[in-house]
């Protein structure tokens, strides 16, 4: 009998053939950490189940929000086999989400039934999903949004910021953050934040210190001093967000 994990990987590689073969372009989307692929203008994760009489997918909630947030995204159950594909947008799975058992890791426990039902809270509650049964058009019909597609690096950038900015709220900070309109959750940045401007500081460069990603400030009567402050680096090229960190080097500031 074959392993899962085996089985898993068969699965998941006959998903991406078939993928290919409907003509979408296939590439792994390397900065998130799931089996996740840019399909033409699609963002699409992939999950794979064994027919155990129904179907199992775990699914962090970590990975479902940096997914939702790229653009044209969606999500992909197999269904025990390619031609049971479960394809649906993840803004319609992130409504769902909190109706969906998890354990205390986050981990959602979704079940899908042989009738394509989606298993929520509640007994025999249940979310019809005939509509998004072997879609495909969805992943590889072009994006429905106009302009510029964000890369995968830009967006994962801006749901790292929007962690940050919420951290430090919950912890009570004044946050600030220079990217006002990128969004993540759905929600800009300038409306998270607690700062509309970012202070000035008496021994920090200005024009450095407004372009730090995310800045956690203590208040303190009218003045704020500079409690952490973070730089987001995807890439090699650190040194220019060193040098914007420089500008607190006055400070006793946790520089991340």
């Amino acid at each position: 009998m074959m392993n899962r994990s085996r089985f898993a990987d068969e699965l998941l590689g006959h998903f991406l053939q078939h993928v290919r073969a409907l003509g979408g372009d296939v590439e792994p989307v390397k900065v998130l950490r799931s089996n996740t692929y840019r399909v033409g203008n699609a963002h699409v994760l992939a999950r794979v189940a064994a027919d155990t009489g129904k179907y199992f997918f775990g699914l962090n909630y970590i990975n479902a929000e940096e997914v939702a947030n790229l653009d044209n995204s969606f999500v992909a159950f197999v269904c025990g086999d390619v031609g049971s594909s479960v394809i649906m947008p993840m803004s319609e799975l992130m409504k769902l989400l909190p109706q969906i058992s998890h354990d205390r890791n986050g981990e959602f426990k979704i079940n899908i039934t042989k009738d394509f039902e989606l298993a929520l809270k509640g007994r025999g509650n249940r979310k019809p999903l005939n509509e998004f049964l072997n879609n495909w058009d969805l992943i590889t019909s072009p994006a429905n949004t106009p302009g510029e597609v964000t890369s995968a690096e830009q967006s994962f950038h801006t749901v790292l910021q929007g962690r940050l900015i919420e951290i430090g709220n919950d912890r009570g900070f004044q946050t600030y953050s220079p990217n006002h309109s990128k969004k993540f959750n759905n929600v800009p940045l300038g409306d998270l934040t607690k700062l509309d401007k970012c202070p000035d500081l008496q021994f920090a460069n200005y024009d450095s210190l407004r372009n730090i990603d995310v800045i956690w400030f203590r208040e303190a009567g009218k003045q704020f001093y500079p409690e952490c402050a973070f730089e987001v680096e995807l890439s090699t090229g650190i040194w220019s967000g060193v040098g914007r960190l420089a500008a607190l080097r006055e400070y006793s500031t946790r520089l991340l």
